[in-house]
């Protein structure tokens, strides 16, 4: 059963090293990062899943112990994503998932796994999972059931972006959709409202460039009969994407 999730932007400028002189623009956004992985240590999970999006190739489970770096962002930097644990010991809930010990986090799962090690995450084992940013609705919604029913107390960190097109400036350039999207998706985020995450058009998100969109709904699928709450902790929109934080319990 899902007990609490955390909900997190998952871009590398999270990480300072690599943001270099622009890192105090996001103190704001990993503050509030910090704030909502300490509320999963406070549930006392059983078990936690990082979820995120992933290119081709890293779909699927990324077992404790998995390592990524931020080389390809001009970082001599490493993560690793909790502490292994011995073959047999995982709970992987995806039925596309290819455990793989040898497989580089995908950047998401590696900011991630940051978020983790600053907090010294040593609270219950952890297990990552790669989610195809194409999946749909129903798709997703099937994975959080299986992430839910794999312990008695299941724990989600939620990595992902908003869109990409709030500024003419951003990544995607400016999409006058954009700001509607982003603020209906902080409202669901915010307010722990799994059918309107669900409800979200996987069209336009690919559109606005979402990264956040299947990893919400794997979210929204695991909450389904959990009763938990939602307080959004924090939304801006820094370089034109659209980053949120919120804490479910």
């Amino acid at each position: 059963m899902l007990v609490a999730a955390a909900v997190c932007p998952c871009p590398p400028l999270l990480v300072p090293e690599v943001a270099t002189g622009a890192a105090p623009e996001l103190d704001a956004a990993r503050a509030a990062c910090t704030d909502a992985v300490g509320l999963l240590a406070a549930a006392r999970p059983d078990r936690l899943y990082v979820i995120g999006p992933a290119d081709e190739g890293a779909h699927g489970v990324f077992p404790a112990g998995s390592t990524g770096s931020f080389a390809g962002f001009g970082v001599d930097l490493s993560v690793q994503l909790g502490d292994p644990v011995p073959p047999g010991g995982g709970a992987a809930a995806d039925g596309d998932a290819r455990p793989a010990e040898d497989r580089p986090l995908p950047a998401p799962l590696a900011v991630g796994a940051w978020l983790l090690g600053r907090a010294a995450w040593a609270d219950a084992p952890i297990e990552g999972l790669g989610v195809d940013p194409t999946a749909t609705p129903d798709v997703c919604a099937g994975i959080g059931r299986g992430l839910a029913d794999s312990a008695g107390r299941v724990a989600l960190l939620v990595m992902g972006d908003g869109s990409a097109c709030r500024t003419v400036k951003a990544p995607g350039y400016l999409d006058e959709r954009a700001a509607d999207f982003d603020a209906e998706a902080a409202r669901a985020l915010g307010t722990a409202d799994g059918a309107a995450l669900l409800a979200l058009e996987p069209e336009l998100a690919y559109e606005l460039k979402v990264a956040g969109r299947a990893p919400w709904q794997v979210l929204a699928g695991a909450a389904e009969g959990a009763g938990l709450d939602g307080r959004l902790l924090f939304e801006d929109a820094p370089y034109g994407v659209g980053y949120f934080v919120a804490a479910w319990s």
